[in-house]
């Protein structure tokens, strides 16, 4: 394609020296697991966050799944409870919960953000309710100002999924700073991504990181002393060196991102293609910019055929997965017609001012058809 969807060597390339010095550096040290690059990253990263801890693991899965696991191990979840989760959202939200042998409860997005619905989420709150996962969705917050109401109203542990959302922010709060723990991914493709995989936990709650930290290194805290069943889910130095070089320049990737998305904003308007709508531009970091429309896979060709390549997140919802048989019955209609309409269009911070007018002019361009 002309327009890449997104272009990670392009992206590293930008930062090839430092990252390539930091990996020399981890490789001269002979210290490639749970060393220094770890820990100044952790600290680092906490510090970004507006946070007192941050604990690296080796994926924003293992994260979101770790801190429903601490949880059981604090004895503030056991199995079987309920997590009430925005229905459209990566499976991997549901996977962290499910893993935990706890119960997902999916509920519709606000029609206008795609982010969980606060009065959704009220009237899914049970008796075996005991937390709320809030997604950001595609980089935007939730409303976490309703969504606390509700978490200390009915006493609910509020949970941030923000593998999408780095960088965003409201009232000088950035995301992972509002809930009670929230799940970073670092996949190459997010906002702030690896060269493989990697993510972390981030909270205000020492217990908390101390559980998680031992239960990412097979329970245990001291070596070959183990007080939980735990697993094997490091960040390992080599990313922790380069996610600290990427760290540096966040801010200016995300501030880059919202120009395009602002440029997109302006100069797209179709009948047939629906804008996505912004609560509070800084909450929104942009990781995606998707739109709605009715002939979705038809606009996709029509970019495809200029050039221009785009992406499906995603097509099918968690609950109409085989994984899922039985959240089958889940009565979830914008979710599903959202997943039938969503398309990403470019976005990243190497898309050049032309290459997001070439993305404008096709989507201006496009011929419903009939």
């Amino acid at each position: 394609m002309d327009v890449p969807f997104l272009d990670a060597r392009e992206i590293n390339a930008r930062y090839a020296d430092e990252l390539k010095a930091a990996a020399g550096r981890v490789i001269d040290s002979g210290w490639y697991v749970l060393g220094d690059e770890l820990v100044a990253f952790e600290r680092e990263f906490a510090a970004y966050c507006g946070v007192r801890h941050a604990v690296g693991v080796g994926t924003g899965l293992d994260a979101l799944a770790l801190i429903l696991r601490a949880y059981k191990e604090l004895g503030a979840l056991v199995e079987g409870d309920e997590v009430i989760v925005p229905g459209n959202t990566f499976i991997a939200s549901f996977l962290a919960i499910s893993e935990n042998r706890l119960v997902p409860v999916p509920v519709e997005p606000d029609p206008a953000t795609f982010n969980i619905d606060p009065a959704c989420v009220e009237a899914a709150i049970g008796p075996r309710t005991r937390a709320i996962m809030a997604v950001h969705l595609y980089g935007q917050l939730a409303d976490m100002t309703a969504l606390g109401v509700l978490a200390r109203q009915y006493n609910l542990l509020l949970i941030e999924d923000a593998a999408q959302a780095h960088g965003a922010a409201s009232d000088g709060r950035k995301a992972g700073a509002f809930g009670d723990a929230a799940a970073f991914s670092f996949f190459p493709a997010k906002n702030l991504g690896a060269l493989g995989d990697g993510g972390a936990v981030v909270t205000d709650n020492g217990l908390l990181a101390e559980r998680v930290a031992a239960l990412r290194n097979y329970g245990s805290s001291v070596k070959y002393h183990h007080l939980y069943q735990g697993l094997n889910s490091r960040l390992d130095e080599i990313q922790a060196a380069m996610l600290r070089v990427k760290l540096k320049h966040l801010d200016e990737d995300v501030a880059w991102r919202r120009k395009v998305s602002q440029r997109y904003r302006e100069g797209i308007d179709h009948p047939h293609i629906r804008l996505p709508a912004v609560a509070q531009e800084q909450a929104h970091a942009w990781h995606l910019f998707v739109v709605r429309s009715p002939r979705r896979d038809a606009l996709r060709q029509h970019l495809q055929a200029h050039g221009i390549q785009s992406q499906v997140h995603y097509p099918v919802p968690p609950h109409c997965q085989p994984a899922y048989p039985e959240l089958r019955g889940a009565h979830l209609p914008l979710t599903e017609q959202l997943h039938d309409e969503v398309l990403s269009l470019p976005m990243g911070p190497t898309l050049t001012d032309g290459s997001v007018e070439r993305v404008i002019d096709a989507c201006q361009t496009f011929e419903c058809p009939a």
